[in-house]
């Protein structure tokens, strides 16, 4: 018979230890002689990024030991780290950046690229198969002491010694040059500040010469509100291309000559942010079919009959790092609502899964998961605001009669970014002691076509802050939230949502803000204390600068440091490149005096988001004790969280 306990002090199987170690994201899925390998991040060992392939009969191996990391700097974010080039595998290593090659007959790791001449050094990314003999990449290069001062070229890098020579320059931000099937052409993707690349891109192809040089480059597709995220071969004479013409990332077959058809026109998202370099979303499957992820989730495309059919699955959320074709279906890395990630083979005919990677041991019962509720809310202005609602679920515990959950509203990143339904570890140790979380997809998310995402263009600040107020607010009128009892949380973009939402609105009593941008003024820009690839994302999202300087100013949390709602914890990293610290240090230091109870917590050698199990470990405890000392409750088993008051 269930306990009766107020709400948040439920005590449960789901440890922040447990969700920490169940942190081992796949990512960068392929295949190699027709074995899969991947790489996996490792919370347990300092955060570090695993090579690993699967067994032929059953489980994995690591390729490379500890320390090699496999992670590259590029844009910040990184780019494909690996790549197979015949025998050979080349790799990022995090900790010099440097390229290196792993000969698998004869287990020897050499470097290919020199020594870095400074900390900022020569970064590669988006490793993809060249000419014979050679391996091609995005290269980046420091030349200057701001954040912004960065060269970009597509190189080719020879194996046997090194030798380096530049394909392609004169844009700002590239994707590597893929090679035709028949080695005649190459072509890639390029833009230019102030566009994103889910703004604008353009596809180029170019004839590769005898010498391996590349001749006068056209552009076959995209422009400045055309978004080409993925570019494949299907032959000689003709590319497979995921573009937004229309407003929706659709599949087109585009030939060398310019044409392009769309091989299954839907109002459907087959496309995604280029947040990474490398990342995919679609894969031939022969006879004119594709695996799609159709806003994350598994579908084929028939360009035959022109549809997008779902596949039948628990599995309901695919990553873009990797769909891989194998015999009889494709390979995936996917998650379900009661299932955390996994590499994973399906049959889309039958829905048969069978899973290569071992999914964590330390999952609870599945009477500890909440089941997500797909809602769609409604906006001020009428817009639809999607969401998944996680609602309070503990088999041993119910609360007292009468008492509303508490509830956080978190806030995905980006902001170009979306929730999804699948288990969140993070939300379960939060969900399983009386806490719900709604996760809201505010306008400017992606997923929902081109027009959704432009509800943001001028409006951040505004869109992302009144859609996640109108959904609390609805979840309070139905009757499902403590309306004394919410609070907002996020990282990154979500950091700032968070903070702009408990400093410009009373919906909240509470907010957690991770690693976020504080100061539009003065994160943005040449001299901004953010990195290149962001430098001009604000273009877009509040409008040109210094124009709208008075609209920066005004948006920016950090002017209101006066008008906070309630309390504030602060998580950031010291090595974060993106959102550095100063931005949240400045913020802190403004509260001196203030009477707001606060916490700051400030995690050595983590950069933009959390890797290391301690630093997992130690900010959902931090968070938990922090909502029960605003909400009212004592949370069991947990450290109380010093709050400066």
């Amino acid at each position: 018979m269930a306990r009766i306990s107020s709400y948040g002090t439920w005590t449960s199987p789901v440890s922040a230890a447990a969700t920490a170690a169940a942190d081992r994201g796949a990512q960068w899925l392929a295949a190699v002689d027709g074995v899969l390998w991947w790489a996996e991040t490792r919370p347990a060992e300092g955060g570090r990024v695993a090579l690993v392939r699967s067994l032929p009969g059953g489980g994995t191996e690591d390729v490379l030991p500890e320390p090699w990391n496999v992670r590259n700097r590029v844009h910040e974010y990184g780019g494909r780290p690996w790549v197979a080039v015949g025998s050979v595998i080349v790799f990022t290593h995090w900790t010099d950046q440097r390229l290196y090659a792993l000969s698998e007959s004869e287990g020897e790791i050499v470097p290919l690229t020199p020594e870095p001449a400074t900390p900022q050094g020569v970064r590669y990314g988006d490793l993809r198969p060249g000419l014979e003999g050679e391996v091609w990449a995005v290269r980046e290069r420091s030349t200057g002491p701001r954040r912004t001062d960065i060269a970009r070229e597509l190189v080719a890098i020879r194996l046997d010694d090194g030798a380096e020579r530049v394909l392609v320059d004169g844009y700002r931000f590239f994707t590597a040059p893929q090679l035709s099937p028949d080695g005649t052409h190459a072509a890639w993707l390029a833009w230019d500040h102030p566009a994103m690349p889910w703004d604008g891109t353009e596809l180029f192809v170019a004839p590769v010469d005898g010498d391996g040089s590349f001749g006068a480059a056209r552009v076959l597709a995209g422009g400045p509100e055309v978004a080409v995220c993925q570019l494949e071969w299907e032959s000689a004479e003709q590319l497979l291309v995921l573009a937004d013409p229309d407003g929706w990332w659709n599949l087109h077959r585009v030939g060398l000559d310019g044409t392009a058809v769309n091989l299954a026109p839907v109002q459907r998202e087959l496309g995604g942010p280029m947040w990474k370099l490398g990342v995919s979303w679609f894969a031939p499957l022969g006879g004119g079919r594709f695996a799609v992820l159709d806003a994350g989730q598994l579908a084929v495309l028939d360009e035959h009959a022109g549809s997008v059919t779902p596949v039948d699955t628990d599995l309901t959320v695919w990553s873009s790092a990797g769909l891989v074709p194998v015999p009889g279906g494709v390979a995936g890395i996917a998650a379900g609502a009661r299932s955390d990630d996994a590499v994973v083979r399906i049959d889309p005919a039958t829905g048969v899964v069978t899973e290569l990677s071992p999914r964590p041991d330390e999952l609870p019962s599945a009477d500890y998961l909440p089941v997500p509720q797909e809602r769609v809310f409604t906006a001020a202005d009428g817009s639809r605001i999607p969401a998944f609602v996680f609602p309070p679920a503990n088999p041993e515990f119910t609360a007292p009669e009468g008492e509303l959950p508490p509830y956080l509203v978190h806030v995905h990143g980006g902001p170009t970014g979306r929730s999804d339904g699948a288990l969140s570890l993070d939300f379960t140790y939060f969900t399983s002691r009386g806490i719900g979380v709604v996760a809201v997809n505010y306008g400017g998310s992606t997923g929902y076509g081109r027009a959704f995402r432009e509800r943001l263009r001028e409006q951040w600040g505004v869109v992302d802050v009144q859609d996640c107020v109108a959904v609390a607010e609805a979840l309070v009128a139905e009757g499902l939230a403590d309306p004394a009892r919410l609070a907002v949380r996020g990282g990154s973009a979500g950091g700032f949502t968070s903070a702009a939402s408990i400093t410009t609105t009373r919906t909240y009593a509470a907010a957690t803000v991770k690693f976020p941008i504080l100061d539009f003024t003065s994160w943005t820009g040449d001299g901004g204390e953010t990195h290149d690839f962001e430098s001009r994302y604000l273009t877009g999202l509040v409008g040109p600068y210094p124009e709208t300087e008075q609209r920066y100013r005004e948006r920016s949390p950090i002017t209101h440091v006066d008008s906070l709602a309630g309390p504030v914890l602060f998580l950031q990293g010291l090595d974060d490149q993106i959102c550095p610290p100063e931005q949240a240090d400045r913020f802190v230091a403004g509260l001196a005096g203030s009477g707001i109870p606060h916490a700051y917590l400030r995690f050595e050698g983590e950069q933009h988001g959390f890797r290391k199990a301690e630093t997992i470990i130690a900010a959902l405890e931090a968070e938990l004790s922090f909502y029960g000392q605003v909400f009212g409750f004592v949370p069991p088993d947990v450290p109380v969280l010093e709050l400066d008051r």
